[in-house]
């Protein structure tokens, strides 16, 4: 079973902040920012050469901010299971929005998934899905963010260095690198495939 009801723990942040960073239960803004800037750190330059698919695309802010940092790829998909989510990110971004759950279903393959948030109310059972299913959908890579640590919480998820290794290890993957010393509590993993 989810740690919380994902569905409600978005709903209810959507009625109250509407298509906001707060929308999608960000703490701020600039904290969305962040990650948006360090998951994109590594993507090539030239992202009109590929597709990519946002994992958990919540509004599809990250489609924006790709757009604003001239990395707007070839394709985007965002996939999303919150009905609201999936909605109002078809409507704002104009681009294709899938309604799925990640765990559960067959998702598109692409050059590059990436994830910003959306792990951090799964289980360790689901996440570990989750991982994987993006993992083996990407061509290139699968780069996320989570949040990172030894912490128990009763709402959300935090994985430990060891942990990223070890799933790392269990999918083959081809390289791993993290970077976690730009905000406390996060960490940005790159899953990349064998050259």
């Amino acid at each position: 079973m989810p740690k919380i009801d994902n569905d409600k723990f978005y709903t209810s942040a959507i009625e109250k902040f509407g298509s906001t960073a707060r929308g999608v239960n960000w703490a701020s803004r600039a904290n969305q920012l962040l990650r948006f800037k360090e998951l994109t750190k590594y993507l090539p330059k030239n992202m009109q050469n590929y597709s990519l698919v946002d994992a958990g695309c919540g509004f599809g802010h990250l489609y924006h901010y790709l757009e604003k940092k001239s990395l707007t790829p070839k394709r985007y998909i965002g996939l999303d299971s919150v009905l609201d989510m999936y909605s109002i990110a078809s409507e704002e971004t104009a681009q294709e929005i899938i309604y799925l759950d990640i765990c559960k279903e067959s998702i598109p393959k692409a050059d590059y998934y990436l994830c910003s948030g959306a792990l951090n109310v799964l289980t360790k059972f689901e996440t570990y899905l989750f991982i994987r299913n993006c993992y083996n959908a990407s061509k290139k890579a699968f780069i996320f963010n989570a949040l990172h640590g030894e912490k128990q919480s009763e709402t959300y998820n935090y994985l430990s260095t060891k942990e990223i290794e070890n799933l790392a290890k269990e999918l083959n993957v081809g390289s791993l690198k993290y970077h976690h010393n730009y905000m406390e509590n996060d960490i940005t993993v790159i899953m990349s495939k064998k050259e």
